[in-house]
């Protein structure tokens, strides 16, 4: 079966769903939009969408929104970089901050925005790969990695942009995406955070909000000039969104799992999820605790500790998702449906469609077995900190530089290094007490996970509790300096065995066991994934005759919705809160936390016009990654930017539904209005320039 008729049978009709989909650009539904609302996409207002949306190497999205490199996201996007330019006398973060000159922009440490420039599908040259391996689905795994590997060399060696393959339809598709990345990005403007997470914890994934999440960067060319992004922005529009509009979202959605069959959702509710979030609950009572100690403490972890609570709450939606018996019946009769239909088809056909949900089955049962000691050594729950991630990657690129790019680890490909080194060499400060945290953590979830007699563990901890031995290698390590890191790296793997830095010899106490967990998930949960699960698109396409778009990967996406309200426990929720509705929660709340807003807040409460529009929803189709992304009408005019979802949107993620899942953005009227009556940005304002 060839690449061109997969993808083919796989656009062949409309969506499934009234405005479901996280659609590539090269597949943009154009029949469905002309059809539904009479709107004509051309590949011309494509590929200017396409250009002015960015993506954050943090994990958020954004949208360049003036002629002069002006980028807008969210501040939680952007508040890695803050949290970096707010040492010393200056708090930013609790602080805001505004460059009224270019002469005042920020420069972020180390912060890449990739844009997506270009898109090729390069399917066929993988599955000739694949099949030069054998029947294996580990060694086709390898080789599929390796031309991946070779077709990105060769096009970063040709065009000097980031190139990436990445993986659609879990492995039916391969597709070259090209970006031009800058990397010298500057802060422009940051409110407060009291108002830019106004009413806390309590109202994240929530609605009604009343947030001025938002933020502006500018991204500038290697000439020390703004990037000329004349050709590509998103202008602002002066109204904004309105009631019933047709709108846009283009951002870079992370991860879905809607053509996951039963026994992967199985798995992430059984395993995956739990054993994450008990971990997310250790590292927040470590954190709360740390921060408690002082304000220095407080100031160091905030940024660490909101992405935790923050992904708590998101994997805690997911996991009652898939607790759902609703939910699960309806997605378990989906795949049963599709499997009848499939008795249609000619035996051969058929036989080898269906083979791919036992197949799967079987991968999710060696994933649970390796779950917890994958993460613990490999995965996010090892010793964390900087000081452990760079001594990792100094350790393992010494080994992995001397190969072929093609047949190293993939974030170790030569198309992937300028990145890689980008924060590898950030001059970003270091808290030594957070990185004791974050590397004890670490150990104690190793620990946990393989055993206190194992023998990795027992060179990990050198005879020492978790907590002794991370303050042994942070008091130690020399790779706390910039100059440092960049001399073991270039001195490559004579300079790293003879440096016997205390954090590289923690690293190296596990790294083979690491590894080893590494080629067991990628040999028998990876390759089986990679070879069967795009074939559950295929069976979709013939059973069903329905358009599949590919699960998130955290790579640039189109979808649209309307602009639209819903009801709740018989209750209508209206489509748009005012910046009327953020003084009266201040008021109730009689200005205490969560709800307390900055004097300049209170100051200009009689300058602001009240009935602005402030925050509102859409049915627009999102998950986590689509933060910052810009939303934006028929005319590509800035109507909001996407901040969150409510609670009812996180099973989402699994089964797409709109009854009362919402998108929630700040409105751009009330960008607008905040930054005129708030903060006097008036250089900000004329650049965006309104009509």
């Amino acid at each position: 079966m060839t690449t061109r008729w997969v993808l083919a049978g796989l656009l062949a009709a409309g969506v499934a769903h009234a405005d479901e989909g996280m659609w590539p650009f090269n597949m943009a539904p154009k029949a469905e939009l002309k059809a539904k609302f009479g709107f004509e996409v051309t590949d011309a207002w494509l590929d200017r969408a396409m250009k002015s949306s960015v993506r954050f190497n943090n994990g958020g999205s954004g949208s360049f929104v003036s002629p002069r490199g002006l980028v807008m996201t969210n501040h939680h996007v952007g508040a890695d970089c803050i949290h970096k330019l707010s040492q010393g006398e200056h708090d930013r973060t609790k602080d805001g901050f505004y460059a009224a000159t270019p002469a005042d922009e920020q420069r972020c440490p180390d912060l890449e925005l990739n844009q997506l420039v270009s898109i090729e599908d390069v399917t066929d040259k993988v599955r000739a790969a694949e099949g030069k391996a054998g029947a294996a689905e580990a060694a086709r795994n390898t080789a599929r990695k390796a031309e991946m590997g070779r077709i990105e060399k060769a096009c970063a060696d040709a065009t000097g942009l980031r190139c990436d393959v990445v993986t659609l339809y879990a492995g039916g598709a391969y597709h070259l995406y090209r970006y031009q990345k800058f990397t010298d990005v500057r802060l422009v403007f940051a409110p407060e955070f009291a108002v830019a997470f106004f009413g806390g914890e309590a109202e994240n994934f929530t609605y009604p909000r009343s947030c001025f999440d938002a933020a502006f960067f500018r991204a500038y060319g290697a000439d020390g000039q703004p990037v000329d992004s004349a050709a590509f922005h998103f202008p602002f529009g002066k109204a904004g969104a309105q009631d019933g509009d047709l709108v846009f979202v283009s951002g870079n959605p992370g991860r879905t799992g809607r053509l996951n069959t039963p026994a992967q959702l199985a798995y992430l509710r059984d395993h995956g999820y739990p054993y994450y979030l008990e971990r997310l609950a250790a590292t927040e009572k470590a954190l709360s605790a740390y921060m408690a100690q002082g304000e220095p403490q407080k100031r160091a972890a905030h940024d660490h500790y909101f992405g935790v609570t923050n992904a708590q709450k998101a994997l805690t939606g997911y996991l009652q998702g898939l607790k759902d018996p609703a939910l699960m019946k309806a997605i378990a009769d989906r795949h049963a449906e599709v499997q009848g239909k499939l008795a249609a088809l000619p035996k051969a056909e058929r036989e080898a469609l269906l083979e791919a949900w036992p197949k799967l089955a079987g991968a999710m049962t060696a994933a649970a077995e390796i779950n917890q000691g994958y993460q613990a050594l490999e995965g996010r729950m090892g010793p964390g900190g900087t000081v452990m991630r760079t001594a990792r990657h100094l350790l393992r690129l010494a080994h992995e530089l001397p190969q072929p790019s093609e047949t190293r680890l993939r974030e170790y490909r030569d198309s992937a290094l300028d990145s890689l080194k980008l924060g590898l060499f950030s001059p970003a400060p270091i808290d030594d007490g957070l990185e004791i945290e974050l590397i004890a953590l670490g150990l104690e979830a190793m620990s946990e996970a393989l055993g206190a007699d194992h023998a990795a563990v027992k060179a990990a901890l050198g005879g020492q509790t978790a907590r002794a031995r991370a303050q042994a290698v942070v008091q130690g390590t020399k790779l706390k300096d910039v100059a440092q890191r960049k001399a073991l790296f270039d001195g490559g793997k004579a300079a790293v065995d003879a440096a016997q830095d205390p954090a590289i010899e923690l690293a190296r106490a596990y790294d083979a066991v690491a590894r080893a967990y590494r080629k067991r998930y990628e040999d028998e949960v990876e390759g089986v994934e990679r070879a069967w699960a795009g074939k559950i698109a295929v069976a979709w396409a013939k059973a069903l005759g329905q358009g599949v778009y590919p699960d998130a990967t955290f790579t640039l996406r189109l979808n649209h919705g309307v602009v639209k309200g819903y009801t709740e426990a018989g209750k209508p929720i209206a489509w748009r809160t005012t910046l009327a509705d953020l003084f009266a929660k201040h008021d109730r709340a009689k200005g205490a936390d969560p709800y307390a807003l900055p004097k300049r807040w209170l100051d200009a409460r009689g300058k602001l016009q009240g009935d602005t529009p402030y925050n509102f929803v859409t049915n627009n189709d999102i998950i986590g990654g689509n933060s910052g992304s810009p939303v934006f009408g028929r005319d590509g005019r800035i109507a909001g930017l996407i901040f969150d979802g409510n609670i009812h949107q996180l099973p989402n993620n699994f089964l797409y539904r709109q009854d009362m899942e919402r998108s929630v953005s700040v409105h751009a009227a009330g960008i607008l209005e905040v930054l005129r009556g708030v903060y006097d940005a008036q250089a900000l304002l004329a650049e965006l320039n309104a009509q």
